[in-house]
C-alpha cells in the first residue's frame, strides 16, 4: 500500500519536472541532497521501495549499519514530535516534499530552502541571488509564487533596495507558520506517513 502510495506521488513529482527540472536550492545541514530535483525523485523511489521490502534475515547483520541512506526504524515516529524536528531530517524532509508536490504545493518548502541558503550567502553575492529568489518566488506572475500577504510582500519589496542576510525573514517566517499549521498536519494524517509509522512500530 505505502509503496504504491509513493510510486504516485513520485510519478506526479518526476513527471513535472522531466521537461523543466529546476534546482533544489539546498539547505544548510543538508548539503546531499542531488542537484535536481529529478534526481531526488529517482532516489527517493528506490529508498523507500528498499525500505517497504522486508529485510533479508541472512543479510542483516551485515547492511543494517553499512547503508547510511537506510531510514532509522525510528526516525518516521520522531517526526510528528515537531515541525522543526520534521524539516531537520534529510529522509524527512525529502518524504514532506514528496508530499507537497502530491499537493502541488511543493514552492512552499522550497521558498523556504532557498531562503535557508539565501541567508548563508556571502555579501558580495546577496543582491544577484536575492533578486533571483524574489523573481521566483514573491513577485507579481512570479513562476512558483508563494501565499503572502500584501504586507509582507511591501516590506520585502523595500528589503530589496539594499538587500541584506535577513531579507526575506519576515517572508520566511511566514511561509514557515503556514506550512507547519496547514501543510504540516495534513502530511501527519496521510496514508504514506501513517503507514510507514504502522511498519517502524511494528518493525
Amino acid at each position: 500500500m505505502l509503496g504504491k502510495q509513493l510510486s504516485q506521488s513520485l510519478e506526479i513529482y518526476t513527471n513535472s519536472k522531466q521537461d523543466n527540472a529546476s534546482p533544489l536550492i539546498m539547505c544548510r545541514g543538508l548539503e546531499s541532497l542531488p542537484i535536481t530535483c529529478l534526481e531526488r525523485a529517482k532516489e527517493l523511489k528506490a529508498l523507500f521501495s528498499s525500505l517497504l521490502q522486508k529485510p533479508d534475515q541472512s543479510n542483516m547483520g551485515h547492511s543494517k549499519k553499512t547503508d547510511k541512506d537506510r531510514l532509522n526504524v525510528d526516525e518516521p515516529l520522531t517526526w510528528k514530535e515537531s515541525f522543526e524536528k520534521l524539516l531537520s531530517s534529510q529522509n524527512g524532509l525529502c518524504l514532506f516534499r514528496t508530499f507537497l508536490v502530491s499537493e502541488f504545493s511543493e514552492e512552499n518548502l522550497d521558498f523556504y530552502l532557498a531562503c535557508e541558503d539565501y541567508r548563508a550567502t556571502k555579501t558580495s553575492k546577496l543582491s544577484a541571488k536575492a533578486q533571483k529568489v524574489y523573481d521566483e518566488f514573491i513577485c507579481t506572475d512570479a513562476p512558483r509564487e508563494v501565499n503572502l500577504d500584501h504586507m509582507t510582500k511591501a516590506v520585502t519589496r523595500e528589503n530589496m533596495e539594499q538587500p541584506s542576510q535577513s531579507c526575506f525573514d519576515l517572508a520566511q517566517a511566514k511561509i514557515y507558520n503556514l506550512m507547519e499549521k496547514d501543510c504540516y498536519p495534513r502530511f501527519l494524517k496521510s496514508s504514506t506517513y501513517l503507514e510507514l509509522i504502522r511498519k517502524a512500530k511494528t518493525g
